[in-house]
């Protein structure tokens, strides 16, 4: 079987992924393009957005340095910086 043909499970998995994209994108368009809904139009509240922005804002209030996110920074710098091959770090993605 090549990469080209589908069996008929992953056909309807795709249709079916298709028609829930149609729904939301219809469902998005309704939203955002009516102006009585939402006063001016064209802005949705979406509370994962919200709450997401929220914990960036006050993660300084929680945030604690200790030696352990020193050494985690150090380490992180090194990774990126390509201090450390990929093959010698100690933990990877393979």
């Amino acid at each position: 079987m090549s990469s080209y043909e589908q069996s008929a499970e992953e056909r309807r998995l795709l249709l079916e992924r298709a028609q829930r994209r149609a729904v939301l994108r219809a469902e998005f368009l309704k939203q955002t393009t009516n102006p009585f809904v939402h006063g001016e139009g064209g802005n949705l509240y979406d509370p994962g957005y919200y709450r997401h922005q929220a914990m960036r804002v006050s993660l300084v209030d929680y945030f604690r340095p200790t030696s352990t996110t020193l050494h985690r920074n150090a380490k992180e710098h090194q990774y990126r910086t390509g201090q450390v091959a990929y093959k010698d770090r100690k933990f990877k993605f393979i």
